[in-house]
């Protein structure tokens, strides 16, 4: 089939991987997949997708090559054979691991004459092929601009820098906040439950109100990066009190309280520490700073 879209090889095809294969099959890219199983080819083969017999003649096949597999072992496992195929192409990794391993794929890639892109991808599998949806990338610029017209086949590519580590950063402070947003929102849900709310009533209020926490965000970010928290709309002094009426409601209701504990905790170490009268964002000094052991 001939197309006028670049051609991607996609390694890995596990769910997510899968996913990102059909997505490049959807927008007109000649896509070549392989994976260790491959049997789970024959759904993308079936949609046009070319399989190829061994990870090398797959890297082979297209100037850009994405990988989406277990760890950063299994990837050097199944690429570190095909240091010839890889020259001169460009290794874009999709695959979830730590900053620190992001530098030394940078410099395996290097060894083998590629370029390397690191990346995060923000979505489940359902959302891949979403404008909606960020894709994180960080290495070289001029490499991702490359290649930034087929990663948005995928999703919302994003360039957050030339250090190859900040796509595994934001990922993973990108995942502390959901976890603390939803948990959040479960132990509301939980509190007003205990009187008979649904959650689905409870939740588009806490949605419009996940709008106007949003803005408290960007008004304290210049203040994190100022380290000056001015006091003018809620001391962190108001809110351990503001806190105490949650811990008492939903204590009452035998709802489990760890959360806000370790929340009221934070805020009186800030207090401690002489942000009493600052604004919630000075709680940062305490997060920035390991607890001494006793």
């Amino acid at each position: 089939m001939s197309s006028d879209k670049p051609a991607v090889t996609v390694i890995g095809l596990g769910s997510m991987g899968s996913a990102l294969a059909a997505a490049l099959l959807d927008r007109g890219h000649p896509t070549t997949v392989w994976n260790r199983s491959p049997h789970k080819a024959e759904p993308l083969v079936q949609r046009g997708a070319r399989l190829a017999a061994t990870p090398g003649e797959a890297v082979a096949a297209s100037p850009l090559v994405i990988a989406c597999v277990l760890d950063y072992d299994a990837l050097y496992a199944v690429l570190d054979g095909e240091a010839g195929a890889l020259a001169g192409r460009t290794l874009v990794n999709l695959t979830s691991g730590a900053p620190e391993q992001a530098h030394e794929a940078v410099e395996w890639a290097r060894e083998r004459g590629a370029d390397y892109l690191d990346g995060a991808i923000m979505t489940t599998p359902p959302g891949v092929g979403s404008a909606a949806m960020m894709f994180l990338y960080s290495g070289p610029r001029a490499v991702f601009e490359t290649h930034r017209p087929t990663l948005a086949a995928l999703g919302d590519p994003l360039h957050l820098g030339e250090n190859p580590g900040l796509a595994s950063l934001y990922d993973a402070a990108l995942l502390g906040l959901m976890w603390a947003t939803m948990t959040g929102w479960l132990h509301g849900t939980a509190l007003v439950g205990a009187d008979g709310t649904r959650a689905t009533d409870f939740t588009p209020v806490a949605l419009r109100w996940l709008t106007a926490v949003g803005g408290f965000l960007t008004t304290y970010a210049p203040q994190v990066d100022a380290g000056r928290y001015p006091g003018d709309d809620a001391t962190v002094d108001v809110q351990i009190a503001a806190i105490g009426h949650l811990i008492h409601a939903a204590g009452s209701r035998g709802i489990d309280n760890a959360l806000p504990e370790l929340l009221k905790t934070l805020m009186e170490r800030t207090r401690d520490a002489g942000h009493g009268s600052g604004s919630y964002a000075s709680v940062i000094e305490v997060l920035r700073t390991r607890k001494e052991e006793g």
